[in-house]
């Protein structure tokens, strides 16, 4: 099996991991767990044995062993307890600020995401004070302490534990993802002008979001629990909890949380200048500035506003998009062999772009370089009612009149892109991964340990395989019910097969996610195969979607969530609850956040391009995919169709990684086993939307940490790499939701700042204006 950079892990490293598992599970005295943790040290350590090569030298961090031994603690307490007040006060308060951020960050202009560190940050920093003020066994006067001793120890039992605050962060983050179904009430409220029945939506919302929860549980025994099972995007946030929960070496500790803090400040003031003060910062691009009415410079150096062009060597100074939560996939953490793959795809990206408008393939150049509307072949925006009948439905009299609707070049080549992607994810997992899940499957039933951090787990009771398929069918009663009642348009059997696509996709979709740190995205493939069989549907795609596609995201989120309990010790069945919480309460509140900034923006949603603040990208792009296939499908994307290349990419995908594993089995010494061939396909387009000026600076600082310090200075690496991303992640996060409600118009109220040199009237980078 391959692991976090796809070294082999030999059977020595894996017996000698397993051995210090043995050796540090503890034992029972007086109720509590004592570490016996001599032999591996902590994971801040500066010197420990297992981090020690042949050469007297500390080794780089390279398999997925080395990662779960000597990136991530074995320390665990048993008795300390997770369900008290202080985690259901916050963790209900932080997924509701979670949710409406979350929400906020969907109609940016770059798609950006709550960062998981920066929830986690601020729970830690409540739970302190709620340990000062809150009375407890240690604080109250004695005689309520002897007659009520339990009931003190729920409200404040002591110093704010990690249990309690894992459980808040996964809480937390659990709600502070949009809702996939969020997308479609807002296309609804903005290009069909319905407004869905309360209840309905709400019980759409709840529906949707738990039925991945019950099939990712469902699967967790080969999806969570084996070692290389890594998931890199949990790394900073693992070991920001070892920092601040863990330690013995008291000065040591010290120094990194002071060295987290000092960061995180730091970036909090400095986001104030490119997201506030001086917007150039996000994007300086010398060639926009050489020359500033090309727009060929435009497409190609521009990219600093949304929509504007694919910034080429463009500078960017804003860690909202260079970082984690923006449009990179963490330059800090992110494996490099992940990350090459995509840089290598976003070279030919350019090169494809620029080949296809400059050709005018499929009419590009009349409509914007990069734009996710559908358009007249003039270049006017496309009217998609004026195809539908009255109840939204293709009208073939209609169309005859108004013609078929255009794509830009540039999003055919993200379907396409996207569409490779989906095929090569299938065919890579299977080449280089098949026979490894085949394995841990095996072992799992043969009930052998293979895991140190699984092995630390058995002292906590297992949620039964009944909780998670009682949540299934709850959530798909509550599906069948609400397609119905809310006039969908989903047949039963409809429901059924968008189901079964999500059943069979998820462990691909899963084992490449948490092995490399990219997700591939089937939502095309969904789309396809809803069109193809029930042709003429917009709103009914949009629904075969929701559940076809959200069902893999949302198992996804739970199955990650599951691995960082599995990491920080969590007893299951408090993950369990609070990630069925966190996903209810966060889909109430983004559904009335979403009624207030469409109330409140409308017309910017609407734009091709937006504002540098608010943005309908995500809508548009969703919306012209379930007219394009929902109700054109057969037409545009048929085999004498238009666009016929977009469909058929998934069968050429399917191709992809072949060559690369031939290669690898006669040559293994060129590193083709190296090449993630679904991002290398993913990257073909993905430069189609958004700000995209981080593209250079993020790819700098990828060789910076994940080849340089990773490999030169493995010490400053372990210790300081994932505490820095987390710093930057979290400060970069509390400065948005700041600044998103003092002046960005989170309160219904925008203040710019005046222009000047750093903030010019049209694009901040100076290049021309094109739409």
């Amino acid at each position: 099996m391959a692991e976090i950079n796809s070294m082999p892990v030999t059977s020595s490293e894996r017996e000698k991991a397993e051995s210090y598992s043995d050796e540090n599970a503890g034992d029972k005295e007086n109720g509590s767990i004592k570490i016996a943790s001599d032999l591996q040290g902590d994971v801040y350590d500066d010197i420990r044995a297992i981090d020690m090569g042949e050469d007297g030298k500390e080794r780089p961090i390279e398999t997925d062993i080395d990662v779960a031994t000597r990136l991530i603690s074995l320390e665990d307490d048993p008795s300390l307890p997770a369900f008290t007040f202080r985690m259901w006060l916050l963790g209900i308060g932080l997924s509701c600020f979670g949710a409406v951020l979350g929400q906020i960050f969907y109609f940016r202009p770059q798609t950006v995401y709550v960062s998981p560190l920066f929830l986690q940050i601020i729970a830690y920093l409540l739970g302190l004070v709620m340990e000062e003020v809150i009375p407890g066994p240690h604080n109250v006067h004695e005689r309520l302490r002897t007659s009520n001793n339990a009931f003190w120890r729920f409200v404040n039992p002591g110093p704010f534990n990690i249990k309690e605050h894992v459980a808040i962060t996964i809480f937390s983050t659990t709600a502070a993802e949009s809702a996939l179904a969020i997308s479609i009430f807002a296309a609804d409220s903005l290009y069909y002008n319905l407004s869905p029945n309360v209840g309905v939506g709400i019980f759409t919302l709840i529906g949707s979001q738990l039925m991945g929860y019950g099939l990712g549980g469902i699967m967790r025994a080969f999806l969570v629990y084996p070692t290389y099972i890594v998931f890199p995007n949990l790394l900073p946030t693992v070991q920001l909890f070892d920092a601040l929960h863990r330690g013995k070496k008291i000065f040591l500790q010290k120094k990194r949380v002071k060295f987290f803090w000092s960061i995180f400040i730091a970036i909090f003031v400095w986001e104030w200048f490119p997201e506030f003060i001086a917007p150039t910062l996000t994007g300086i691009s010398i060639f926009c500035l050489a020359n500033q009415k090309s727009a060929w410079f435009t497409r190609i150096f521009g990219g600093a506003a949304g929509n504007e062009g694919i910034g080429m060597f463009s500078l960017c100074l804003d860690w909202n998009y260079v970082g984690s939560g923006g449009g990179s996939l963490g330059a800090l953490f992110t494996p490099l062999s992940t990350q090459l793959s995509l840089y290598f795809g976003v070279m030919i990206c350019i090169i494809l772009f620029c080949a296809t408008y400059a050709t005018n393939t499929w009419n590009s150049q009349n409509f914007p370089f990069l734009s996710q509307a559908l358009f007249n072949e003039n270049g006017t925006i496309y009217d998609q009612l004026s195809i539908l009948d009255e109840n939204f439905r293709l009208d073939p009299a209609k169309l005859e009149q108004v013609g078929l609707p255009w794509f830009a070049g540039t999003q055919v080549l993200w379907k396409i892109g996207s569409n490779l992607g989906i095929g090569a994810t299938i065919m890579h997992v299977l080449l280089w991964y098949g026979m490894g899940i085949i394995e841990v499957i095996r072992k799992y039933r043969a009930g052998e340990n293979y895991d140190p951090h699984l092995a630390k787990m058995r002292v906590y009771n297992e949620v039964p395989m009944w909780w998670y398929i009682v949540i299934f069918i709850g959530s798909f009663a509550m599906a069948m019910s609400t397609v119905y009642t809310g006039h969908a348009g989903l047949p039963w059997w409809g429901l059924i097969v968008a189901l079964i696509i999500a059943t069979i996709f998820l462990p691909f979709v899963v084992t490449l996610y948490a092995i490399t740190g990219f997700a591939p995205n089937i939502q095309n493939l969904v789309q396809i195969l809803g069109a193809a069989m029930m042709p003429g549907r917009p709103q009914t795609n949009m629904y075969f979607t929701l559940y076809g596609f959200n069902t893999v995201d949302q198992a996804r989120g739970l199955i990650r969530d599951l691995k960082m309990g599995q990491y920080t010790k969590l007893p299951p069945r408090v993950t369990f609850t609070v990630q069925c919480l966190g996903a209810v309460i966060g889909g109430l509140l983004n559904y009335i956040i979403m009624k207030v900034i469409i109330s409140t923006h409308r017309e910017i949603l609407l734009d091709v391009q937006g504002s540098n603040i608010w943005s309908g990208q995500q809508v548009q792009s969703f919306n012209s995919d379930a007219v394009s296939w929902g109700a054109l499908g057969s037409l545009l994307f048929a085999p004498d169709g238009r666009y016929a290349i977009v469909p058929f990419s998934i069968l050429i995908g399917l191709a992809v990684p072949v060559p690369f594993w031939i290669i690898h089995k006669f040559y293994p010494k060129l590193g083709a086993d190296k090449v993630v061939t679904p991002i290398l396909c993913w990257s073909l387009g993905c430069l189609s939307v958004g700000i995209n000026s981080a593209v250079f600076t993020t790819f700098c600082l990828t060789v910076f940490s994940q080849y340089y310090l990773r490999r030169y200075r493995p010490r400053w690496f372990r210790k300081y790499n994932f505490l820095l991303s987390a710093a930057l992640d979290g400060g970069t996060q509390v400065m948005v939701f700041v600044f998103t409600f003092a002046v960005g118009g989170g309160s219904g109220k925008v203040t710019n700042f005046p222009n000047w040199a750093l903030n010019p009237v049209g694009n901040p980078d100076y290049c021309k204006r094109l739409t």
